[in-house]
């Protein structure tokens, strides 16, 4: 068995649907279920007994003892993080308890666990920690793309908060021993996405005959990953990755947001045209740009395709036409996430400048 932590959220949920599809070995599911964890992202699991699911906080010491005692999982894949910018800003409290805190915690039960293995068990041990381009800080227009031994910059409380809990996965490995493998991924984008984010925001308002909103000038670059690309690279890095080593997961896609912007208004002009006949473009809206804003970020993903073999199967064109279709045969899932706390905060976030 494995333990995948925050495993009903966007990537982890993914992850877990990937895993089960491709494997027989079970996953118990360990999720807070804030407002990003959603268990509708697991429905076609109901009544599978290889999927184990608890509501629980990664900084609740005694129940992670309890679990890993119960179930003695060989790895741990980490994805539990409070994960948006934008929120960072606005409250960064949870993004510390959460990342911070909770990744101590995290770290402490996984370290009292495994050195209680016996040896054989203990030397095949993995814990992966799931990180973010983001704590690199930002890229000058030719600069470039981040490697793994970039130095950290991060320059928003999320970022900053997610370097903290990288540098404390690197100490517990070299202080202690523990096997730790460590993924820095790029923007991903797909099924299950929570519509706060650039993409599935677009498609949602876009539909919904809503302004798109654009920060600043739009031309903000991020290389961007379709997650099922993601979920595959995690398997291979928990499969073959050396203990103690990073591994930089990209899409190599990198693009400016309002050719995203745009991208997806032609292909909703194509599969879902307005009735006006007009183009989505029309509802661009460009609104104030969010303090700090990164004005880049690239991965090179030449050490993870080198060493492991592994390399994106989507090209974006690809994963976006299936974003976007999955999105219009699923608008009960974006229906249901949708509630009034989050109309209100995106209506917060998203004034026009």
């Amino acid at each position: 068995m494995i333990l995948v932590t925050g495993g009903a959220g966007f990537i982890g949920a993914n992850f877990v649907l990937d895993w089960l599809a491709t494997s027989d070995e079970p996953v118990l599911n360990l999720d807070k279920l804030t407002y990003a964890g959603n268990l509708h992202n697991l429905d076609s699991l109901q009544g599978d007994p290889r999927h184990v699911f608890v509501q629980a906080d990664i900084g609740d010491s005694a129940t992670l003892a309890r679990l890993l005692a119960e179930h003695q999982p060989r790895a741990i894949v980490n994805f539990a993080a409070e994960s948006h910018v934008d929120r960072s800003i606005h409250g960064p409290e949870d993004f510390i308890q959460t990342n911070v805190v909770g990744t101590f915690r995290l770290l402490e039960a996984v370290r009292q666990y495994w050195s209680g293995l016996p040896a054989i068990k203990k030397e095949a041990f993995r814990f992966l920690h799931v990180s973010t381009d983001e704590v690199y800080g930002t890229l000058h227009a030719d600069a470039p793309a981040f490697t793994e031994v970039h130095p950290y910059e991060p320059n928003s409380p999320y970022s900053a908060s997610k370097a903290a809990s990288d540098h404390m996965v690197r100490a517990w490995h070299h202080t202690y021993g523990l096997p730790v493998l460590t993924t820095h991924c790029s923007n991903n984008y797909g099924p299950y996405h929570f519509p706060e984010k650039l993409i599935p925001l677009m498609i949602v308002n876009a539909l919904a005959g809503k302004p798109l909103p654009v920060y600043g000038d739009g031309l903000q670059v991020r290389d961007w990953l379709y997650v099922k690309d993601h979920c595959s690279a995690i398997r291979r890095v928990l499969e073959a990755g050396q203990t103690g080593q990073t591994y930089n997961i990209g899409g190599w896609n990198e693009k400016p947001n309002i050719d995203i912007v745009h991208t997806i208004c032609a292909l909703l002009d194509e599969l879902r045209p307005r009735a006006d006949g007009q183009s989505y473009r029309a509802q661009i809206t460009h609104v104030k740009d969010r303090p700090g804003h990164d004005r880049r970020y690239a991965i090179d993903a030449r050490k993870i395709e080198r060493e492991l073999g592994w390399k994106p199967a989507e090209t974006f064109d690809t994963g976006i036409r299936k974003t976007v279709q999955w999105y219009l045969a699923n608008a009960d899932w974006v229906a249901s996430v949708q509630t009034g706390a989050y109309r209100d905060w995106v209506s917060k976030q998203y004034e026009t400048a």
